[in-house]
């Protein structure tokens, strides 16, 4: 299977440009996150000095442009490269849904008064940041070099990402700091929630280096 991975990536023909248009892609998910991020974490004003609505709606079309090349590509030549082709347009989509966290993101910001402080919760929320943000330069190499190991290392780190974040979650609803306002304790429980799906869907990404076609959005299956 990996093979038929590697020749997705490295044959000239319209699967290997729209590969190189999905790691674009990711590539701006990347600076689109980054920008949401400091314009709630960082910024008493939400400012940015980039349109990230632009950059969104750069990714969605690029996102039609690589279904219209796989699509090309496999009608043209059959199913020699049928395999690849489903993988890519399966994990596009998740690259495609990442801008639109980090839009949502963005909006969050732009409805908080101030820069968003997490309390009690800012250790725990810095920990989801931490990791979260490497994860997209992870994904993009694993992805490019075909790097199984790479792909791993996400796929291993999501479970620790998805258990913080519920746990956050779950004081936020039963017993939220008084500490905070209302309007913090639904900024963060929103942030929280956004930061689990963006590493969610970079995970979907990863493991489709690492897992047959069947099992793409799954955990690694354990040989026995």
């Amino acid at each position: 299977m990996l093979k038929k991975y590697t020749e997705l990536f490295h044959k000239h023909n319209l699967l290997d440009e729209a590969a190189s248009v999905t790691l674009e892609m990711l590539e701006i998910d990347a600076k689109m996150f980054k920008i949401a991020q400091e314009s709630l974490r960082d910024s008493d004003t939400a400012e940015m000095q980039e349109d990230i609505k632009k950059m969104d709606r750069k990714v969605n079309k690029q996102l039609r442009d690589v279904r219209r090349k796989i699509l090309t590509h496999l009608t043209v030549a059959g199913t020699t490269n049928l395999v690849p082709g489903l993988v890519l347009a399966s994990i596009v989509i998740d690259v495609e849904r990442i801008g639109d966290y980090a839009k949502n993101i963005v909006d969050l910001a732009r409805r908080h008064p101030k820069r968003l402080k997490g309390g009690k919760y800012e250790a725990d929320m810095k920990k989801l940041e931490e990791v979260i943000a490497p994860n997209f330069a992870r994904v993009n190499k694993a992805l490019s070099e075909q790097d199984q190991s790479i792909g791993r290392t996400v796929m291993t780190a999501e479970h620790g990402i998805a258990k913080l974040s519920e746990a956050i979650l779950e004081e936020l609803l039963t017993n939220p700091s008084e500490e905070l306002s209302r309007q913090d304790v639904v900024s963060i429980a929103l942030y929280v929630r956004f930061l689990k799906r963006i590493n969610a869907h970079l995970t979907n990404v990863a493991s489709a280096i690492v897992n047959p076609f069947p099992r793409i959005s799954f955990r690694e299956k354990k040989k026995s």
